[in-house]
């Protein structure tokens, strides 16, 4: 079957000679924006060559697991080569039936798992095509507050208003957590929204048939009634089109608040107003039939709750600092333990790889943390660790006492640590930073959190 290369050509026109994609270099920025105005002929805007090359380009990008018919990201192209005439006139034409989505569960950072909906690679294309088309119409729209699943915006945007709002004296946070937000999402209510701004029954109707595409589980499709599963690349922007009505309205009453996807919190200056606040988001979730999850929600002061995986502490001079959350750091900590136990038979090469994949993610993510001492702990802690795994596969292999002098330990240290090797984590205390110092592990690929 034929690779995905640049030199492929695909069908997108539907008819005649279909330019290849190296050749697609004139498709738009952002594809949804368009020659015209308003919501009228969508569909042939979603299924253009620009807009569906773009597309295959951020599912390429995006890679990914299969769906429920097997069919890989890179055989996706020979694919289309086959069938996409028939794709497209069945868009056009508002009989495409979406496949079910494969469920899919994740360990959540805090306990328990959370469940996500693979789409097909053909519906995960389509879902960014219409995505392309839809976020220019919604997206200018939507709260300035509103920053998950924006273009141009990002997590650390969010915290970083957070934390403006704490410096100027909004000291008490009303953080709602919502039960089970993307199962919950009620679809006449959110498809009354997206009608408000889409007039073409087509689009509407193929978002429908998403939401109602159902999920298959041991073979068996289970139908659904409510939710948006995660996983697909347009439900957050139809998260984003619902909750706007609860942005709009804390807009309209002047509070300070930030939201990111389902993760939002108002800034207030008392428990009393929090109070307020809360009895109000209450009544607006109710009004969107979304369930407020009591036992995660609170009125409290800001240090002790977080946001995003951030909270906030006061440096010296009053200055509000963002720190990691407890909780973030908990979670950071015992992802290294299991990268790093010393039962798991790998090479110190091979451990340090895959510690490297995981801490650039997380030390890019967390950089906006002004605690440099908690991050150089974190890097003695981790190199403690390396250290413990070097001196017990030197126990199994040649004898510790001489690779430790053959890196430079004295003979009598290097006998002490020798004669008690079985207590791995004391003696990778004991000078072991002579025998394997920081520049090795700088040498084999270890990021050092922090600057």
């Amino acid at each position: 079957m034929p690779q995905m290369t640049s030199q492929l050509e695909l069908p997108f026109e539907g008819r005649g000679e279909a330019p290849s994609v190296e050749r697609s270099a004139e498709a738009p920025t952002a594809p949804g924006e368009m020659e015209g105005s308003g919501t009228s002929g969508l569909m042939e805007r979603v299924v253009s060559r620009p807009n569906m090359l773009a597309a295959l380009r951020r599912v390429r990008k995006n890679k990914g697991s299969p769906g429920i018919d097997g069919l890989r990201v890179e055989d996706l192209p020979a694919w289309l080569k086959e069938n996409w005439e028939g794709v497209r006139e069945q868009l056009l034409a508002a009989t495409y039936q979406p496949a079910p989505v494969r469920r899919q569960t994740i360990p959540k950072p805090g306990g328990g798992e959370r469940e996500l909906g693979i789409p097909t690679v053909l519906d995960r294309l389509i879902q960014h095509a219409l995505l392309q088309v839809l976020q220019p119409i919604f997206d200018p729209a939507f709260s300035e507050h509103s920053y998950g699943f924006r273009p141009g915006r990002r997590a650390h945007d969010a915290v970083r208003r957070a934390r403006r709002y704490v410096q100027e004296g909004r000291r008490w946070m009303v953080d709602v957590d919502l039960e089970r937000f993307f199962d919950r999402v009620n679809w006449d209510i959110l498809m009354g929204r997206l009608s408000k701004r889409i007039e073409e029954k087509r689009v509407l109707r193929l978002i429908r048939r998403y939401l109602e595409a159902g999920v298959m589980v041991n073979g068996v499709v289970i139908e659904r009634h409510e939710g948006t599963p995660q996983g697909g690349p347009i439900s957050p922007l139809l998260a984003n089109v619902l909750l706007d009505e609860v942005d709009q309205e804390l807009e309209k009453r002047g509070h300070a608040f930030v939201r990111y996807a389902d993760d939002g919190n108002v800034y207030v200056r008392s428990r009393r107003a929090g109070e307020r606040v809360m009895a109000l988001l209450r009544r607006l979730y109710s009004g969107l039939r979304l369930q407020v999850n009591e036992a995660k929600s609170a009125v409290a002061r800001v240090w002790d709750r977080k946001f995003l995986g951030f909270s906030f502490w006061v440096a010296p001079g009053k200055q509000i600092r963002i720190r990691v959350a407890k909780k973030a750091l908990a979670a950071m900590k015992e992802r290294v333990r299991r990268l790093t136990r010393r039962i798991c038979g790998q090479s110190l090469g091979k451990i340090v790889q895959d510690l490297r994949a995981y801490l650039i993610g997380w030390k890019g993510y967390f950089r906006l943390a002004d605690t440099p001492q908690v991050f150089r702990e974190l890097n003695e802690w981790i190199r403690h660790r390396l250290r413990a795994i070097q001196l017990k596969q030197w126990k199994r292999g040649r004898t510790a006492f001489r690779e430790l002098v053959a890196r430079g330990l004295g003979p009598e240290l290097a006998a002490r640590v020798a004669a008690n090797t079985r207590r791995w984590w004391k003696n990778a205390a004991m000078a072991l930073h002579i025998a394997l110092p920081n520049r090795l592990f700088d040498q084999m690929g270890l990021p050092r959190l922090g600057a």
